[in-house]
Protein backbone atom coordinates (compact mmCIF):
# COMPACT_ATOMS: atom_id res chain seq x y z
CA UNK A 1 0.00 0.00 0.00
CA UNK A 2 2.83 2.42 0.70
CA UNK A 3 4.31 2.17 -2.79
CA UNK A 4 1.03 2.34 -4.74
CA UNK A 5 0.91 5.71 -6.54
CA UNK A 6 -1.87 4.89 -9.01
CA UNK A 7 -3.99 7.84 -7.80
CA UNK A 8 -1.19 10.42 -7.98
CA UNK A 9 0.91 11.90 -10.72
CA UNK A 10 0.02 14.32 -13.49
CA UNK A 11 -3.67 14.14 -12.66
CA UNK A 12 -3.13 15.49 -9.17
CA UNK A 13 -0.95 18.40 -10.23
CA UNK A 14 -2.46 19.36 -13.57
CA UNK A 15 -5.97 17.92 -13.38
CA UNK A 16 -7.40 21.42 -13.08
CA UNK A 17 -6.12 22.37 -16.55
CA UNK A 18 -8.83 20.49 -18.46
CA UNK A 19 -11.80 22.27 -16.84
CA UNK A 20 -9.93 25.57 -17.12
CA UNK A 21 -9.30 24.95 -20.83
CA UNK A 22 -12.97 24.11 -21.41
CA UNK A 23 -14.09 27.30 -19.65
CA UNK A 24 -11.53 29.26 -21.67
CA UNK A 25 -12.86 27.82 -24.93
CA UNK A 26 -16.43 28.69 -23.98
CA UNK A 27 -15.45 32.26 -23.13
CA UNK A 28 -13.47 32.57 -26.36
CA UNK A 29 -16.45 31.27 -28.41
CA UNK A 30 -18.81 33.78 -26.81
CA UNK A 31 -16.41 36.67 -27.41
CA UNK A 32 -15.79 35.60 -31.01
CA UNK A 33 -19.51 35.32 -31.68
CA UNK A 34 -20.27 38.77 -30.29
CA UNK A 35 -17.41 40.46 -32.14
CA UNK A 36 -18.34 38.99 -35.54
CA UNK A 37 -20.75 41.83 -36.28
CA UNK A 38 -19.88 45.28 -35.00
CA UNK A 39 -22.71 47.02 -33.14
CA UNK A 40 -24.34 49.74 -35.19
CA UNK A 41 -22.50 48.69 -38.34
CA UNK A 42 -25.69 48.67 -40.40
CA UNK A 43 -26.69 52.10 -39.11
CA UNK A 44 -23.36 53.55 -40.20
CA UNK A 45 -23.65 52.00 -43.66
CA UNK A 46 -27.18 53.33 -44.05
CA UNK A 47 -26.00 56.79 -42.99
CA UNK A 48 -23.27 56.75 -45.62
CA UNK A 49 -25.81 55.63 -48.22
CA UNK A 50 -28.14 58.50 -47.29
CA UNK A 51 -25.25 60.97 -47.58
CA UNK A 52 -24.34 59.67 -51.04
CA UNK A 53 -27.97 60.01 -52.15
CA UNK A 54 -28.20 63.52 -50.69
CA UNK A 55 -25.04 64.58 -52.55
CA UNK A 56 -26.46 63.22 -55.79
CA UNK A 57 -23.81 60.52 -56.24
CA UNK A 58 -26.47 57.83 -56.73
CA UNK A 59 -29.99 57.93 -58.15
CA UNK A 60 -33.21 56.95 -56.36
CA UNK A 61 -33.41 53.43 -57.83
CA UNK A 62 -29.84 52.67 -56.75
CA UNK A 63 -30.53 54.14 -53.31
CA UNK A 64 -33.66 52.03 -52.81
CA UNK A 65 -31.90 48.88 -54.04
CA UNK A 66 -28.91 49.37 -51.76
CA UNK A 67 -31.14 50.31 -48.81
CA UNK A 68 -33.04 47.03 -49.20
CA UNK A 69 -29.74 45.14 -49.31
CA UNK A 70 -28.63 46.74 -46.05
CA UNK A 71 -31.90 46.05 -44.25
Amino acid sequence: MMGDFSGCGWGMGFGWLVPLAVIGLIVWAVVAATRSSPPGGGDRALGILKERYARGEIDRDTYESMRRDLS
